[in-house]
């Protein structure tokens, strides 16, 4: 276990000084556990020059299988010591920046006063990252965008999209009866963070389901301008309900075509399937879990 992490810290940092300064040894010690391990597995894990220590093709493969490994346990040994203390420690999330105004924060400020071993990082990201990779503990987004092989656990109730314009835009343009009128209309669009692309608005009734492109004179990647854009009568805007509904009881917008934008599943918490839970992180899934 100790060649192996020893492996790993030197193939990261490509370096046997600085891997001997992170591992608090010399590096001559640790030169020879390098080459015992080599001469155990009977195969060269590390190819050294004077400039650069790199894996060969064996050790990348050793690697492959190392990391994840090496995750699980550190991950076993942590959930265990924490069986019988305390919530504490860092637990990780990524999420988008709705969620977590609307879901996450509100739920943490209820149960961090309690806890104050427990620390939380919240990295507000639009784009869908890679929780594994990034080591992240958990993720936030849309049931929809989940890969299957992720416990997913809803943590908010169904969401709906909405269709809505200022009544000054409306006072030059007519009321749009059907998707397909939105193509005489002046629309504002959302470029995606994921692919770079625009936003089709996604519509359905019954079992018609359509993803229209608009057209406008703005986009933005940022839903907070999008609906001031749409406040100010530029066009409309295809939103969040929950994100301009102060504004339709105040009448500064009006909703159209509410017959097409049915409710969908919302905000779901995903994590690896094989990760084995501290104390922390099962205090947070119970917090955020939806209950109806």
């Amino acid at each position: 276990m100790v060649d192996l992490n020893a492996f790993m810290v030197v193939a990261e940092e490509q370096s046997f000084t600085r891997a001997a300064a992170k591992l608090g040894t010399s590096q001559s010690t640790l030169s020879h556990t390098i080459r015992r391990l080599e001469t155990r597995l009977n195969v060269r894990l590390l190819t050294r020059t004077t400039r650069r220590v790199a894996p060969t093709e064996a050790g990348e493969r050793l690697l492959t299988t190392l990391v994840p490994a090496l995750d699980t346990i550190s991950s076993e040994i942590a959930s265990l010591s924490e069986l019988s203390e305390r919530p504490s420690g860092t637990v990780r999330i990524t999420t988008s920046e709705h969620a977590a105004n609307t879901l996450l924060w509100p739920a943490l400020a209820k149960i961090l006063p309690d806890y104050p071993d427990l620390h939380v990082e919240l990295a507000i990201d639009a784009s869908l990252t890679d929780i594994v990779a990034e080591r992240f503990d958990a993720g936030v987004r849309l049931e929809e965008t989940i890969a299957r092989d992720m416990i997913a656990v809803p943590i908010g109730p169904p969401l709906r999209m909405a269709v809505v314009g200022a009544p000054s835009y409306f006072e030059r343009h007519s009321i749009p009866q059907k998707p397909q009128d939105l193509s005489h209309h002046t629309c504002i669009n959302l470029r995606l963070p994921t692919s770079g692309g625009v936003y089709a608005w996604e519509l359905e009734k019954g079992k018609r389901a359509l993803r229209v492109r608009v057209d406008g004179q703005l986009t933005f990647n940022n839903v907070p301008m999008i609906r001031q854009a749409a406040l100010d009568g530029f066009g409309l805007a295809c939103v969040m309900e929950d994100q301009i509904a102060a504004y339709l009881e105040e009448g500064r917008l009006i909703r159209v075509l509410e017959d097409w934008c049915p409710a969908f599943p919302g905000y779901h918490l995903y994590y690896p399937s094989r990760r084995q839970s501290s104390a922390a992180f099962r205090l947070i899934v119970d917090a955020l879990r939806y209950r109806k």
